[in-house]
């Protein structure tokens, strides 16, 4: 088996990284279209360099793949990380690594299943994102869960003669309803 069911979810699940996906996501680390929104859109990412990359994310606590329930398919990767766990924050990272897959609202159930357990399972009360000003249709993902904007830095993302700004987004426990975990946690 090659993903474990850790966060289930309706449609997808996350999972522990599995260190073998280093291909795929050597594939999606150089496809424009995916780290346009990441930011490192410049770096040509080899094999060898994903493959300690992703060794180093899988054994970290809180990266999971996006694995899809019917098929067990890895679609894409989300976060937690810079957790404090005295001041109980951190900041979420996601990404849907085929184009056949995003819009589909998979990137949405992901974040919900994160934030569950960043809420219910870590202890968190405040988790942030970045996203660049022109990624609209992530703004809208984020604004549905309950993301707020926090605060820009502004022009602070240089593409193709343009300067976009890097917005800041965060939520907090007491705004978000967590659809998952209740069935399984004691209350």
């Amino acid at each position: 088996m090659r993903y474990f069911k850790k966060l289930d979810g309706e449609r997808l699940y996350l999972s522990p990284m599995n260190v073998e996906d280093y291909e795929i996501y050597t594939k999606w680390m150089n496809d424009l279209n995916v780290t346009i929104n990441l930011g490192n859109f410049a770096t040509n990412v080899s094999t060898s360099k994903e493959k300690e990359a992703v060794e180093r994310l899988a054994n970290e606590e809180s990266n999971f793949a996006i694995v899809l329930k019917d098929e067990d398919k890895l679609i894409g990767n989300c976060s937690l990380f810079q957790i404090d766990n005295i001041h109980r924050k951190a900041e979420l990272g996601i990404f849907i690594g085929e184009e056949e897959h995003r819009g589909n609202g998979y990137g949405v159930e992901a974040i919900e299943l994160i934030l569950s357990h960043g809420f219910k399972v870590l202890g968190l009360n405040n988790i942030m994102l970045r996203v660049f000003s022109f990624n609209e249709r992530a703004i809208r993902a984020y604004e549905k869960i309950g993301f707020k904007e926090i605060g820009r830095r502004r022009e602070a993302y240089y593409i193709n003669n343009k300067y976009f700004d890097e917005i800041y987004m965060d939520i907090v426990q007491r705004e978000y309803e967590c659809k998952y975990l209740d069935d399984i946690l004691p209350r």
